[in-house]
């Protein structure tokens, strides 16, 4: 899957990373009390990730708006099939990501 499209360094980081199942990489990127909103609803940030890495990924990058923060594009999870996706990334002023909304998307 190409990242090509990822116009943000640390976005670009932060999926390579999750396509590569490199749980090391993406906890790296983000601040230790990072939020994650999943279709609105607060989530634990890092025991949904460390289930999902390895299990989740994107199949194809559609669209990327807001500066490179916000990407659009086709999911696979081992748990929930495939469908559309957004991940809306938050950068704090110091380059890490401290908020992550994710969810289905309709595009």
């Amino acid at each position: 899957m190409n990242t090509d499209k990822l116009t943000n360094t640390t976005v670009k980081n932060a999926i390579d990373a999750l396509q590569a199942a490199d749980s090391k990489a993406w906890f790296a990127l983000f601040t230790t009390d990072a939020a994650l909103y999943d279709d609105g609803n607060k989530m634990n940030f890092k025991s949904f990730f460390e289930k999902a890495i390895g299990h989740e990924r994107f199949t194809s990058i559609d669209k990327v708006e807001n500066n490179g923060l916000d990407l659009y594009g086709r999911f696979h999870s081992d748990q929930w099939g495939d469908f559309k996706t957004y991940f809306k990334f938050h950068i704090n002023a110091a380059g890490k990501i401290d908020r992550l909304d994710i969810g289905q998307a309709s595009y």
